[in-house]
């Protein structure tokens, strides 16, 4: 929505987006036409919210390959984000028959704040979806132990039904608070000045970081699992840790005790953002693409 969707509205395109808005308690912004559906809604459902979207529409753009399966037989181009790591196989099948979108061609970015404030030494924060695999049990289990170190954690992201009992309890007896799904602005946002950013996910977890780089974007040292070491590393902007509640608390409770090495983290990760990972630097290159592909710039693109 802050991006890409942004993106063509700001081209003067007309854009429908289908999301489940009433399961996210979220209200569409004025300029979109908006298509409500069901929160994994089945097949039938989910076809049927997409032949309503499509109607005049010069392009669709997927976001979440399960609905390859559920495209109506009359469409437009159909383009695939392609924004998980996915079999050589399911790859080869979607790019006979439809476009592809890689990080390759559209980066992931975030939105660079210009002066973020420097970052704190009482709260940790973690944007994004939370489950199992994304660390929520360590997440749960940290924030305990950093209970008597005067440091909170905010947790913002929908979760995992399997999990939200789990985080409803641990908001309940005050070990942190989690705010459930919030608009990607207003998320970046309320991480400025924490102490750092964290991410937890598993090995097994295949999608691109990009919550690393929100917190480098806010100016916000970064903890992270092997998972998102790459870009870390690259950047100089903070720990790589194992999945283990003893590695980042020890990881947390350095940097709460070091205020100069907070700042250059936090520091050298924002000047990496902005160089790189700016989105609206790399908004043009989609639009053009997206009109390349519709056909016809000035008509409307369905997302």
């Amino acid at each position: 929505m802050h991006r890409q969707i942004r993106a063509l509205l700001d081209a003067g395109h007309e854009v429908t987006y289908v999301a489940p808005f009433t399961f996210y308690n979220v209200t569409p912004v004025m300029g979109l036409t908006a298509v409500d559906v069901a929160h994994h809604a089945p097949f039938g459902r989910a076809r049927a919210a997409l032949r309503r979207g499509l109607r005049d529409a010069d392009l669709l753009i997927v976001h979440d390959h399960r609905l390859l399966r559920a495209l109506p037989y009359r469409r437009p181009p159909v383009v695939w984000d392609v924004r998980e790591q996915v079999t050589p196989r399911r790859l080869a099948h979607a790019t006979r028959r439809h476009r592809l979108i890689s990080p390759a061609d559209v980066p992931e970015a975030t939105l660079v704040s210009p002066s973020p404030p420097p970052p704190g030494d009482t709260r940790v924060v973690h944007i994004g979806r939370l489950s199992a695999e994304r660390g929520v049990t360590e997440l749960i289990g940290l924030a305990e132990r950093l209970v008597p170190h005067g440091v909170r954690m905010d947790l913002i992201g929908a979760a995992a039904p399997d999990v939200r009992p789990l985080l409803r309890d641990a908001q309940r007896v005050g070990l942190l608070d989690w705010f459930g799904y919030v608009p990607l602005r207003h998320a970046l946002r309320m991480a400025e000045g924490a102490l750092a950013g964290l991410s937890l996910a598993a090995d097994t977890v295949r999608t691109a970081p990009t919550k690393i780089m929100d917190y480098m974007g806010r100016g916000l040292p970064v903890i992270t699992t092997p998972q998102g070491a790459a870009l870390v590393e690259r950047a100089g902007c903070g720990l790589v840790v194992p999945q283990d509640v003893d590695a980042v608390l020890n990881a947390v409770l350095d940097l709460k005790e070091d205020a100069a090495r907070r700042a250059q983290l936090g520091a050298l990760g924002h000047a990496e953002a902005r160089l790189h990972h700016h989105w609206p630097d790399h908004a043009a290159a989609f639009v053009s693409r997206a009109e390349s592909w519709a056909g016809i710039p000035a008509h409307a693109l369905a997302v």
